[in-house]
């Protein structure tokens, strides 16, 4: 599967000191929420679905209700709890993220505006523009507007070095977002397959307790037989669950960042065309 930040940013050089990566800080961050969702779902599975109201009989652990169901799933459902709170946690991180990186205006809205802006030849007004959509494709255009409107004043460069000019700033400035976007994503794609097999090794945990149960000498052990198939099934459904929610949220957000990434192209070539044609 794949990978997933951005800054919607304000005028000047902001929109590329707010898309440099802070590797060092992130993976900390990063680290910090899987710890704490790994020991709050310990917590809440012992204290309070462990707990002896949720049980007939505590000591041979048969539920009294949903939340003792849940518990007889095994070491393993703590587990899927906190691969389940992380999804959470990196879904809202990068529904957020991803939000502001769309920025206040369509892409191919904002595009036009500035297509007209720039055939009138006022690029002031364009960076207004870019102030406006406050996105990832408005902090690329700014990049490249500013190194635009420095070209355009430029005596010692031949037009096809100042539209190669202005790519490259376009370049660097796209460097700069898309990985931004991406960062985060890895953990969407990560949970949607362990989270299923961490499902399917709590259910083969369970069949081996069932057929156990099963196999004793006289009368099978019912409890315990019962036990066996909870902690398959419940292991099961959570581990699917979980994981069918991260595919969906990874296909929608990758399907959010092609369009920002179409949106960034769209601009690229705008301004070299755009400059191609009017400063000739």
């Amino acid at each position: 599967m794949a990978d997933v930040k951005t800054a919607a940013v304000k005028p000047n050089n902001q929109g590329h000191r707010a898309g440099k990566p802070k590797n060092t800080s992130m993976t900390m961050v990063n680290l910090i929420i899987v710890v704490a969702c790994l020991v709050f779902a310990h917590v809440v599975f012992h204290a309070y679905f462990g707990h002896a109201d949720n049980f007939r009989d505590a000591e041979k652990h048969v539920p009294a209700n949903f939340l003792g169901t849940i518990y007889t799933g095994g070491w393993v459902i703590p587990i899927l709890m906190s691969t389940a709170l992380t999804l959470i946690c990196f879904v809202i991180e990068r529904a957020l993220t991803i939000m502001r990186a769309k920025g206040k205006t369509h892409a191919g809205e904002f595009v036009r505006k500035v297509q007209y802006h720039l055939a009138n030849k006022n690029i002031d007004a364009a960076l207004a523009e870019c102030d406006k959509q406050s996105g990832s494709v408005g902090n690329v255009m700014r990049a490249g507007l500013l190194k635009y409107r420095e070209m355009t004043t430029n005596t010692e460069l031949n037009t096809e070095q100042k539209v190669l000019s202005i790519q490259k700033e376009i370049e660097e400035a796209t460097a700069l977002e898309l990985p931004m976007l991406e960062k985060n994503l890895v953990f969407l794609s990560t949970i949607a397959s362990c989270a299923t097999l961490f499902g399917l090794f709590g259910t083969v945990l369970g069949m081996i307790r069932a057929f156990q149960a099963m196999g004793q000498a006289g009368a099978p052990d019912a409890a315990a037989l019962a036990n066996g198939i909870s902690e398959a099934l419940i292991n099961t459904a959570l581990g699917i669950g979980t994981s069918a929610i991260a595919i969906i949220a990874y296909n929608y957000f990758t399907t959010i960042i092609d369009g920002i990434t179409f949106g960034i192209d769209e601009s690229g070539f705008t301004l070299t065309q755009s400059f191609a044609t009017n400063y000739k």
